[in-house]
Formats: structure tokens, sequence, C-alpha cells
């Protein structure tokens, strides 16, 4: 039954042009907020230095967002001519990789922020009149351009926090209060997900992107999966027992990263005294125990799985433990229903600078009893990034297609660092296996 095409069904937003509109403007002033609040905390040294040469000047991202707003908003949708065409070469992702960004000749912050505030203005004109219905061309039904412009900055957002956790000095972003921590409540271990088919991806979300469609039927086998990500406490006992000084735990090439670059624990731990630390966001503290465990690689995820006897979920599992429905047989928006995510369901949108302690959020559990599915951590899946039986690449084949293939691993479910815009019960993610600064964790499962 894999790859078998499902018509559109229960689920499906049926939202009006002006519902749609009010959406869109929602969720553009929500992400420029965000924006202003990561740039705006740092002076211009920092906006223009790069802190590690995995990610970009912070100010490169800030125009790179309003070049590629006005490139699908004012160009593609609002047929307006180009303000800066001598820049678009300058903030092209693949033009040009991270690690060479800080010799562009990029605008300056001041600059920056005056192109993308120009840009953002035009924007929200358009926007007031672009047709949002069906009918129209495939970038203005139900506002995608909208909505896939606001995901954009969204995802710059969170990869402009991780540059945030990388810098040195001093905290800029404050320190909120941990989530979660009155409603952590012990679960079982792991929970059991009956085999048999349901529906994967979607062909009714609105907002969602390629990689996400179209909905199909998946076969999967009975299965076992941690009621919660994997905790910090948990990881160390594998640390205390030798987890990277034995080979036979890792895959040949996590092994060697361990022994290249002298790894003992996830990024950003440090051991003092005998006390497991960790720095975040500016600040040194004890590792918590009660915590999703953060920046590990998939290698890493991938060894701890195989030293406690389990091994990570395929993505189909994984799909099928957060929105399957046993008593309706559907397929759910989110583990907790069809209603958009609150902050009673998940640790999303940066409220708080960390993942909440594992068993919290009560009110985003899916039916199979798994909780912290969506929000708190990404979570690795054994599986490669493919695409689903039916792809076809919209807008353009670099956000998803040219990333197909064994060298990309899969990431499920959103970190506390990602807005709700940007994540769905079908929205993937992913990333190559060495990668360890992104707030990545993980779940293990076994067979049933």
């Amino acid at each position: 039954m894999t790859g078998t095409p499902v018509p559109p069904g229960a689920g499906e937003l049926d939202l009006d042009p002006e519902a749609l509109r009010k959406r869109a403007l929602t969720a553009l002033l929500a992400a420029r907020a965000r924006t202003a609040l990561l740039t705006d905390s740092v002076d211009d040294h920092d906006l223009t230095a790069q802190h590690s040469p995995l990610m970009s000047p912070l100010v490169w991202d800030l125009a790179h967002i309003g070049n590629q707003e006005e490139l699908w908003l004012l160009r593609a949708v609002g047929g307006r001519a180009a303000l800066r065409p001598e820049i678009d070469g300058l903030y092209d992702a693949f033009e040009h990789p991270r690690a060479s960004r800080p010799s562009l000749p990029l605008l300056a912050p001041a600059e920056a922020r005056i192109y993308a505030a120009d840009v953002r203005g035009r924007a929200l004109d358009i926007l007031d009149t672009a047709p949002l219905h069906g009918g129209g061309r495939p970038l203005e039904q139900a506002g995608f351009a909208f909505g896939m412009v606001a995901q954009h900055e969204q995802q710059h957002d969170e990869t402009m926090l991780i540059t945030h956790q990388l810098r040195s000095g001093p905290a800029a972003l404050g320190a909120p209060e941990p989530p979660g921590a009155t409603d952590a409540v012990a679960l079982p271990a792991e929970v059991l997900v009956p085999g048999g088919p349901f529906t994967m991806g979607t062909s009714t979300e609105p907002w969602a992107l390629d990689n996400e469609r179209p909905a199909h039927r998946r076969e999967v086998a009975a299965f076992h999966i941690d009621s919660a990500p994997v905790t910090c406490g948990a990881y160390r006992r594998f640390i205390d027992d030798g987890g990277y000084t034995e080979a036979r735990w890792w895959a040949p090439e996590g092994w060697a990263m361990v022994r290249a670059h002298e790894l003992t624990a996830p990024l950003f731990w440090h051991k003092d005294a005998g006390q497991w630390l960790r720095r975040r966001f500016g600040v040194t503290e004890p590792v918590p125990d009660d915590e999703p465990v953060l920046h590990v690689s998939w290698y890493e995820a991938d060894a701890y799985a195989r030293w406690a006897g389990r091994r990570l979920p395929t993505e189909p599992e994984w799909e099928k433990a957060a929105r399957h429905d046993p008593a309706s047989g559907r397929s759910l928006r989110y583990p907790w229903g069809d209603e958009d995510p609150t902050p009673e369901r998940a640790n999303l949108g940066q409220r708080h600078l960390r993942p909440a302690a594992a068993g919290a959020y009560a009110a985003g559990r899916s039916p199979a009893g798994a909780g912290q599915l969506i929000g708190d951590v990404w979570e690795w899946t054994s599986s490669d990034f493919l695409p689903y039986p039916g792809f076809a690449a919209f807008p353009y084949r670099e956000y998803s297609e040219v990333f197909f293939g064994p060298e990309h691993k899969v990431l499920r479910g959103g970190s506390f660092a990602v807005d709700p815009v940007a994540c769905r019960g079908t929205f993937r993610n992913w990333d190559l296996p060495v990668r360890r600064q992104i707030f990545s964790g993980f779940r293990t499962a076994r067979s049933a």
C-alpha cells in the first residue's frame, strides 16, 4: 500500500480570502518582530562578525530575508520591478557557501534594515489586493507565497538563534524561565503504536512545502517508541558507560568523527570538578538531567540507540506515532488534533530558550500517548531525505529536490526555536549526519 495517493479529507483548513489575508499578515509580522529581536539585541560588530564558519554573519541573514521577500512577493506575486537587482547574487544561498559570505560586499547593518523594511512595506501593499483563493496562480492560492515567505523568515530566525548560541561573550537574549517546569510528569518509558496503514504527508495543508506532499498511504509494522525524547540524564549514562570510547556502538563514519574531533559529549558540554556543565546562549549552567538532550549529531543519536539496545525510528514510524488516530483511522494535523499549536500544547516560537522537562505538555500528547513530538527538540530519524511518491518541486527545485539522497538524514517535530508557522505534523527537516550546532535531539524505538 506504500505510495497510494490519498484524496483530501478531514483536517483541511477551509479559509476564505480575508481569513487567509489576516493569517498571512499575522505570520509576516510575527516573523519580522522575531528578526528584530535577534538582530537588535547585538551591536554592529556582532552583526557583521562570523561567529562560526558553519554560519553566516547575522547581517547576511537579515538582508537575505529581505531579498527573498522581494523576489517572491514583490516580483513574482506583485509583478513589481526589482528594487536592488545588483544584490541578488550576494544573497543567493547556493552561489555563496556560508564560510565565504563575510568576504562579500554585504549591505551594512543600517542599510540592510532599511532595505528589509522597504521590501516589507511594499509586500504588505501587495497582500492587501492579491487574490488568495483558488483559480489564480499556484503561488497565490491560499496565500501560499505569503506563507512560504513567513516560513522562510522564521527558518532563518532559527538559524540566527543558532548563531547566537555559537557566539562568545555574555548573554544577549535574556534567560526566560524554563517551560513546563510544573506540569512535567513521569511517563511510561515507551508506548506501542499498532501496525497497519496510515496517511503520511498532506495534500490539503495550504502552506505545506513541496517535500511534505502529496498525502499517500504507508504500511508500518507495529513498534514501540519512547514516550518522550531521550533526556540529558539518560545520555549521561551512555557517556559514563564509555559510549564515546567504544567503537562498537558507532557507524564507521561516526566513529571517525569522534576520533578526529576527540568528542566526549554533546556540543557545548564540558566537565568541571566532576560535574557536567553546558553553555546556553552565553550562560554556563549545570546540565539538567530531566531535559531532552540537545546538540547531538545523527551519529551520536544512532550510537546511543545501539548502546540502549534500540534504534532510531524511521520517518514513517515517527509520523504515525505523531499523527495517526486509531479511533477515526485518519491522520491529524498535530499530535493533539487539528487545532493550531498553543503555549499549552507545545514549546515553540522561542518563548523559552531551552527544551521543557521530559513529560511536560500533557495537552500535546498524541493518541498513542507519546509527548513532546512537536517542539522542544528536532528529532533525528533513521531515514534518508527522499521525495514522497508523486513529489513535484514547487516553486523551485532548490528548496528540497537538490537535497534528496542518502547524504541527508530527516529530522522531525521542530524545536523550541521553531515558530508554529513553520512546524506541522507533516513538516520535514533534514541535515547532514555530522551536524551538532542545530537544536537536535532524538527518541528511540524498537520493533514490536
